[in-house]
């Protein structure tokens, strides 16, 4: 039985998927996707399940994610998912078409937080100067 695990990154989210051969169930954190609670992130995460098609009927992919807040959650599941489906079936044109729709569906997004610097409250508010 073959048996493939990948991740996927999003600023502070982290997602593992386990693909295996099966009936093509997909789960999130135990939930199948199709059920997931919240309409936008649910959309993300079955991009690359629409665009794989008949592959997606003989591969179950289990995810967990953790970190991060619901959206980044839901990208890093989606890379993972894109991940795996590459991987399991080994498909070039797949790979393409996955890089040719949007790149972070294969490549993790690098993008961070800035941190807070000295003179304000945040990254980039500063503290206003008085000139008189």
């Amino acid at each position: 039985m073959k048996v493939v695990v990948t991740s996927g990154k999003r600023k502070t989210a982290v997602a593992r998927a386990v693909a295996r051969e099966g009936a093509g169930r997909i789960r999130v954190n135990r939930i199948p996707i199709e059920i997931f609670h919240q309409e936008l992130p649910r959309k993300i995460m079955m991009e690359p399940l629409k665009m794989a098609q008949d592959l997606v009927k003989n591969v179950d992919i289990d995810v967990k994610v953790s970190g991060g807040g619901i959206m980044g959650q839901a990208e890093a599941v989606r890379t993972a998912i894109a991940r795996a489906l590459v991987e399991f079936s080994g498909d070039e044109e797949l790979r393409k078409l996955f890089l040719e729709y949007d790149r972070t569906l294969l490549v993790n997004d690098v993008r961070r937080k800035l941190p807070k610097l000295q003179g304000g409250r945040g990254a980039r508010k500063r503290r206003q100067t008085s000139y008189r």
